[in-house]
């Protein structure tokens, strides 16, 4: 009868998140994105992440977690240099990671993993199998309890976060996402964050030089496909019939219409460019448009303009960062929107010379943070920090900040 008991136990430990709670609902909601983000960045599965953070925290209820914001029952080690707080846990008084903001804490634990030789098996493993991840956790030693991989996995499959590391994949979209528990998909009613028009110190234009691109003679491939560099006055017809295409589906696979003699030199590709590219993002360049973009990356312009909030006739703005594999949570700011000024408002902030910094004035938008920006602008949440003279990692909406790109 005691055995009995006490497997009933075990079995009610692993299964005691099956049913759909509100609490375990919100907190994916609250932290799907960050998880999203974080697996971009650093390759831990974003359904390990969540599953993770929601059985430490219980669903973001826990005692740690409310006076620390740890959320993932990261202790301190003989390493951590950072805030304190004393919890029981194993033993009574444990030292637990205390962070500024639930950023702070998703960052470290992707750091955590990704920095030590214990869990660096775990990476060579197909990050879409979170089985074998939630094992390998276990085994390395990330927790003591028996039935920690389990659990894990049972979150997993119970709240169907297996989607949001397809989607930090590419291999779905926010969009497509499903409801947690019930099978229905989520009414999407989010819209990207718009940039508000933002300033930008206009650099001289002989500090501006773009490296020519040189491309080989004949046939060669772009992200895996099939391609030439054509001449200015190429005609497409001949093209066509030189590489046995017909002239109407080379046209399609260059999302070029009504004309046949090109006017400047350009790629043509050979067959149908690829949905997403083998490179992750792409800076723009002064004078880019989304159809040069495509080219150069060989992706198709809908699937590059879809990814990034655009239209195909809309323009990015220099410097922005496109995303080429997976949907962004933000639009990159156009180049209409771009103002040129010559001065920097606060001096203080201003502390590169226009010719060897851009600097852009950034609105915070709703559900912002620090993290989302500098991945934005493709700069560090230390050179906003500093940039901008913070002492933490709160922002408000409409918030003014400084962002220099070098």
């Amino acid at each position: 009868m005691k055995k009995f008991v006490i497997i009933l136990f075990l079995f009610a430990g692993i299964t005691s998140w099956a049913q759909p709670s509100a609490d375990i609902l919100e907190y994916i909601n609250n932290y799907k994105e960050l998880a999203i983000q974080e697996m971009q960045r650093t390759g831990v599965p974003a359904s390990i992440k969540l599953a993770q953070g929601i059985h430490e925290t219980y669903a973001g209820k826990s005692e740690l977690v409310l006076k620390s914001r740890n959320h993932f029952g990261i202790k301190c080690k003989a390493t951590w240099t950072g805030k304190k707080v004393y919890h029981d846990d194993d033993a009574r008084g444990e030292c637990f990671r205390s962070y500024s903001s639930p950023i702070d804490s998703y960052m470290d634990h992707s750091n955590f993993l990704r920095g030590g030789t214990r869990y660096s098996s775990l990476f060579a493993l197909d990050p879409t199998n979170y089985k074998e991840w939630a094992i390998g956790l276990k085994k390395a030693g990330y927790a003591t309890n028996n039935k920690y991989a389990q659990i894990i996995i049972k979150l997993i499959e119970d709240y169907n976060l297996q989607q949001y590391s397809l989607i930090a994949l590419g291999k779905m979209q926010l969009s497509d996402e499903i409801l947690a528990g019930n099978g229905n998909k989520v009414v999407y009613t989010s819209t990207p964050v718009i940039p508000e028009p933002v300033e930008m110190l206009e650099l001289p234009k002989e500090e501006v030089i773009e490296a020519a691109k040189s491309y080989p003679q004949g046939e060669f491939t772009i992200n895996k496909t099939r391609v030439i560099f054509a001449k200015s006055e190429s005609s497409l017809l001949g093209i066509a019939q030189q590489y046995d295409i017909s002239l109407g589906r080379l046209l399609d696979f260059n999302d070029i219409k009504g004309k046949d003699i090109l006017e400047k030199g350009q790629l043509i590709f050979l067959q149908r460019k690829r949905k997403t590219s083998t490179n992750e993002f792409h800076i723009v360049r002064r004078g880019e448009t989304l159809y040069d973009i495509s080219q150069e990356e060989g992706i198709r312009l809908e699937s590059l303009a879809e990814y990034n909030h655009l239209k195909p006739h809309m323009i990015p703005a220099p410097g922005q960062k496109l995303n080429l594999q997976s949907i962004s949570f933000t639009r990159p700011a156009l180049a209409e929107e771009i103002v040129a000024v010559h001065t920097v408002a606060n001096p203080v902030t201003a502390k590169t010379s226009p010719t060897d910094a851009l600097a852009t004035r950034h609105i915070v938008q709703a559900k912002e943070t620090l993290y989302s920006i500098g991945k934005k602008y493709g700069v560090d949440v230390e050179k906003i920090l500093e940039w901008n003279q913070l002492q933490g990692f709160e922002l408000k909406v409409g918030q003014e900040l400084v962002i220099h790109k070098h």
